[in-house]
């Protein structure tokens, strides 16, 4: 909305700034970060007043796990509507709606933490850990996904850009046109990435925490994207409406940053699957106009080491019998072992940037 700003330059010179990409995600950072904390504090009380307390599992499903987490029953969640609050606005300021990226983030943005809600309102109402079913919320994840895919593949803006398929290491598409194989495509990524996030959001912080080292290197790769020149010595795919993706990408980095001042150990605020599984679902989106979905297992390999221990659990004890870690996702893994829930947290958090380097220095491979 203010970018249209940049059209007074006749008569005032200065406001050609409105229309610079860096400024522009520089203030959606901005407004993202000090909104939250400008209203953090009274979305927590509201939260409290509506007595949305996170339930926790009892001592018989987790044991030893309880006597670690049993102190945080009654923390509030649902606080994933302080991320989504403060993105939504932000993007509506700094970004440029007519863009189709920036459509489709909304879209994502908005359904999948519709359905998040809805899954902690069922938790919090039967004062249960379990909200809506799994086929439930994975119907839900799969019906945003495509059309969000959908819109993606086939618009007359996109569609071209977005249906090629790129793999790391190879500087050309290794499929020119996916077709309508696209769409499942895309909906595996979007729906896989939605689920390892919520996964992830298992200690304080630790989902915000590497959402920010996720995200604000994706939005260094929709920024380099975006210049032709950079993007075409690189040998990476480029899009000039991908300057638009780098300031929400800055929007929600913003967000997370402002959430995760609430929720660093001892959390104040839980985000709940409302901001998990839009996080999730922004991240999948992100990789997938950025044309590096298979980037994304490296970028976010955290997400992805967490989801991937969770099938591995799950999968060697229906067949043997046997657990391969002592609990699934790992992080509870390793607090089992004896880590300290701070150091889970900041040792994911340092291997989630170290695993955005690699992402990022696979660029010059080629």
């Amino acid at each position: 909305m203010l970018y249209f700003l940049h059209q007074l330059d006749d008569y005032f010179g200065p406001m050609r700034v409105f229309e610079s990409i860096s400024f522009r995600a520089s203030m959606a950072f901005l407004t993202c970060f000090l909104l939250s904390l400008l209203v953090g504090e009274r979305v927590i009380r509201k939260l409290i007043s509506m007595k949305v307390g996170q339930p926790i599992r009892t001592a018989e499903e987790v044991h030893k796990l309880h006597e670690l987490h049993g102190g945080k029953a009654g923390t509030p969640t649902m606080g994933g509507v302080l991320i989504i609050g403060t993105l939504l606005l932000s993007a509506a300021l700094w970004c440029r709606l007519d863009n189709p990226f920036i459509q489709a983030l909304i879209v994502v943005t908005v359904t999948t933490g519709a359905l998040g809600f809805s899954d902690d309102y069922l938790k919090v109402k039967r004062r249960k850990s379990e909200g809506l079913s799994a086929r439930a919320k994975l119907l839900g994840q799969v019906l945003s996904a495509a059309v969000v895919g959908g819109f993606l593949a086939f618009s007359p803006a996109t569609g071209e850009f977005i249906r090629a398929l790129h793999v790391p290491f190879f500087d050309e598409p290794v499929l020119a046109d996916m077709g309508w194989l696209a769409i499942p495509f895309f909906a595996i990524v979007i729906v896989g990435a939605s689920n390892a996030v919520n996964l992830t959001d298992g200690l304080d912080g630790l989902a915000a925490g590497c959402t920010i080292t996720s995200v604000s290197t994706f939005g260094l790769l929709a920024y380099i994207s975006a210049t032709a020149p950079i993007a075409k010595h690189l040998l990476i795919p480029t899009h000039p409406g991908l300057g638009e993706v780098a300031i929400f990408c800055s929007a929600l980095v913003g967000s997370a940053a402002g959430f995760l001042w609430f929720n660093a150990h001892p959390a104040r605020v839980f985000m709940g699957d409302t901001g998990s599984l839009a996080i999730g679902g922004i991240l999948g989106t992100i990789a997938i106009v950025c044309r590096q979905e298979f980037l994304l297992v490296v970028i976010g390999g955290v997400f992805v080491l967490e989801a991937v221990s969770v099938i591995l659990q799950v999968g060697s004890f229906k067949l043997t019998g046997k657990r391969i870690f002592r609990m699934a996702p790992i992080h509870h893994h390793f607090e089992l072992k004896g880590w300290h829930e701070n150091q889970v947290i900041t040792r994911f958090w340092v291997l989630s940037a170290i695993l955005a380097v690699i992402g990022i220095a696979t660029l010059k491979i080629r």
